[in-house]
This record gives C-alpha cells, structure tokens and sequence, in this order.
C-alpha cells in the first residue's frame, strides 16, 4: 500500500512493486501481518514529516519470517519467525518489507503473527516512556493518559509489572477493561478531570498531548517526570520553580527490548488486544477507523 501525495486515506494505492533486496546490516521479512498505528495516517497526511521521499509505503510494525539475509547479519537465519519496528516509517504495509537487523526480534512463540504485528511500536513507545524516559522506580505512582489505546494498554501492563502503583484515564466503556490490565485506579475522562482526584504523582506518560496535557502539570509532584510520546510538552513556568521535567521522545526500535517485551508477553505478564482486523487492502479503512474511532487495544492488517 503506497502513496504518491500526502492528503487523506484514498491516496493510499495497492500497488505491484519489486520485491526488495536486504542491504547490508538488513533483513528482508515476508510480511504476514502489519500493526497500524497514529503516525501512519500522520504521515500520509503530511502533518508528521514531509521530507521523505515519494511513493512511499507506510507501516511500521510487522510480524513475519525472514525471507533473506543481508551481508552483515548474524543471528536471524532465513524462515525465523520474527517481529519488528521499522524506524524508516515506511515498508509495513506489504508482502515483503526491509527492515535493519536491529530493528526486529525473535516472535514471541505464544503469539500468532496478529498479535505480534500488534506490539513492536506500541509496546517499544510505552517502555521507553516509562522507563529509559520516565525512570519510572517500584512504589512510584503513574498516571497515564490514553490507557486503552495501543501504547497505553501495554503501559499499564508494564508499570504494574514494575511494582508501581496504576492510575489511568479511559473513556466510561473502557474503565473495566484498564482495571483488568492492572491499573489500580482509573479516571473516567468523559466524566472526570483527572486533575481533580489524583496530586503529588511522580510520573506522567502522556499517549493523548492536547489539553491533557496542559493539565497534568497540576497532579505531578515536585521533581516530577512529565514524559509524552507527542512532541516535546510546552514550557510550564510553575513547574519548572518546582523542578519537574518534561521529555518528549520519539521511540526508537531496540533489538534487546523487543526481546525482552516477547519474554513478558510469552511469561504470560502481559496481554495484546488486537480489538479490529482487516486485510491489507484495506488500509485506508483501517487509517479512517483508527483516526475517527476509539480503537481498544491494536487494529492489525493482514497479508494474503
């Protein structure tokens, strides 16, 4: 599925291209199923990035085998099952897509090629949030915002998982949904501001930015960690004279952290909620139904 423009879904063409050849350092992986994900549409839009190059194909978390090997790689013989996050932004959406060594791991043996296409990107932005970001300790309290969603239900999983104590904010249909993830507390955000039930947190993961965002300043406590997955958070001048800091990252795909998410999810410590699945083709559907639509858990797309 490639694009020629940015602008909305139906840029989105389902083209006969060559099958790429790994370079060195790369991989090539038959694609058995692809993750969708926010900075897809982003990107097709033109509101993420405009200086890649044209066609382009989207997509940045698969699921497959390796279907040949580049010069300068060890370790992912041809036919392993692996998972991966594509840090070019592109080559998902397809039969066959490249990826550089680094960027995938071993699949998690308890998973069908669904569900791991559901986690690399997702799951990578929720730890490095949480923890390479976040610093996020066992005892500390984290609220995170957008627990439902791709990223946020693998960061509840993971920040219980680390000992801390979970409060989350989800729509009213999702509240029973978070509690079983493992938070402690969740905030109906229909209802609730978040602001008003919970004080002194020492970590805020942000998966919303907008408005949310500006509030959460409010709840953190002094040399309190506001991390966001969306940009780097606008400068607070009141949290700033209370030695709070704020980081925005972008994820960065890591072989060993995939690897060490598959162990948990294999370990049965943490769940992937694939909630939609449609076939390749319909990409654009899924772009639309991601973009308007509150989606629990993944949406995924399936190869033939």
């Amino acid at each position: 599925m490639r694009i020629h423009s940015f602008g909305t879904s139906d840029v989105l063409r389902w083209e006969d291209v060559s099958v790429p050849s790994p370079g060195p350092g790369e991989v090539l992986v038959k694609v058995f199923a692809a993750g969708v994900n926010p900075v897809d549409y982003k990107i097709r839009s033109g509101n993420f990035r405009r200086d890649l190059s044209l066609p382009l194909t989207l997509g940045r978390e698969v699921s497959g085998v390796i279907e040949a090997v580049g010069p300068e790689v060890a370790g992912f013989p041809r036919g392993q099952e692996v998972y991966g996050m594509l840090a070019k932004y592109s080559g998902g959406y397809a039969e066959f897509a490249r990826a550089l060594a680094r960027e995938i791991a071993p699949k998690p043996k308890s998973l069908d090629h669904i569900h791991a296409a559901a986690v690399p990107l997702a799951a990578t932005t929720a730890w490095q949030g949480l923890f390479d970001h976040g610093q996020l300790r066992k005892g500390e309290r984290v609220l995170i915002l957008g627990a439902a969603g791709g990223g946020g239900h693998f960061a509840v999983q993971f920040a219980r998982h680390a000992g801390a104590r979970v409060i989350a904010t989800a729509r009213s249909v999702d509240l029973e949904f978070v509690h079983e993830l493992g938070a402690d507390d969740v905030i109906d955000y229909q209802t609730q501001r978040f602001e008003d039930e919970v004080s002194e947190i020492d970590l805020v993961l942000d998966l919303v930015a907008g408005e949310s965002q500006d509030r959460a300043w409010r709840v953190l406590r002094r040399h309190g960690r506001l991390v966001s997955a969306l940009g780097q958070p606008a400068e607070n001048s009141g949290a700033r004279s209370r030695g709070i800091a704020a980081i925005g990252f972008m994820a960065d795909p890591r072989t060993e952290q995939l690897a060490e998410i598959g162990e948990l999810i294999d370990d049965r410590e943490v769940t992937v909620v694939v909630e939609r699945i449609l076939p390749l083709p319909m990409a654009a559907k899924a772009q639309d139904e991601l973009e308007q639509e509150h989606i629990r858990g993944k949406m995924v797309l399936v190869a033939d």
